[in-house]
């Protein structure tokens, strides 16, 4: 098994449908944890990438009836390393 974590933003709040939709993701075979921050309008999945994959996931979410925005980065990339000048 490999966890893997996709994290989205949403724009227009969910609805209670949209909530107990979502909720119901945890059922799905594969998906290990969810988890809201209503501050910054975004959602964590956390899903086994040897069962779904990250469309799935995605698809699973606008079905639930998320509106999603963006797909975030967890990580930044890293800077860019500078040359050093020559002699």
């Amino acid at each position: 098994m490999t966890t893997v974590d996709v994290q989205y933003r949403y724009g227009a709040q969910p609805t209670d449908q949209a909530v107990l939709g979502i909720a119901r993701l945890r059922e799905v075979y594969g998906i290990r944890g969810v988890k809201f921050n209503e501050a910054e309008k975004t959602i964590c999945v956390e899903y086994d990438s040897t069962r779904l994959s990250e469309q799935v996931v995605h698809q699973l979410l606008r079905r639930g009836g998320l509106d999603i925005v963006e797909k975030l980065a967890l990580f930044a990339p890293p800077a860019p390393v500078e040359a050093a000048p020559a002699a």
